[in-house]
C-alpha cells in the first residue's frame, strides 16, 4: 500500500516537473521573441530619428546617400550599445554564479 502511494507521488512529481520544464522553454522562446522584437523596434526607432532630423532642414534636396550612412552608423551605435548591455549582463551573471 505505502509502496503504491509512494510510487504515485513519485509519478505526479515527475509529471509537475516536466510541465515545469516544457513552461521554462516557452518563457525562453517568448524571451527570444520579445528581445527580438525589441530589436526591430529599435531598429525602426533608428530610421525614423534619422529621417526626421534630415527632413526637419531641409525642404525638398535630401541626400539619400548621407540619410543611409546616418541610419547605418546610429544602428552600430545601437547595435554596439545592446552588445554592451549583454556582456555587463553575462558578467553580474557570472559574479553572482560564482
Amino acid at each position: 500500500q505505502n509502496e503504491k502511494e509512494l510510487q504515485d507521488v513519485v509519478k505526479q512529481q515527475e509529471e509537475k516537473m516536466l510541465q515545469l520544464i516544457d513552461k521554462s522553454g516557452e518563457v525562453t522562446r517568448l524571451k527570444a521573441e520579445v528581445s527580438e522584437l525589441k530589436r526591430l523596434l529599435q531598429r525602426a526607432e533608428t530610421e525614423a530619428k534619422v529621417l526626421w532630423e534630415e527632413m526637419r532642414g531641409k525642404e525638398h534636396q535630401v541626400d539619400t546617400a548621407y540619410v543611409q550612412e546616418r541610419v547605418m552608423l546610429r544602428r552600430e551605435v545601437d547595435k554596439l550599445r545592446v552588445l554592451l548591455v549583454e556582456k555587463e549582463d553575462e558578467n553580474v551573471r557570472l559574479t553572482d554564479k560564482y
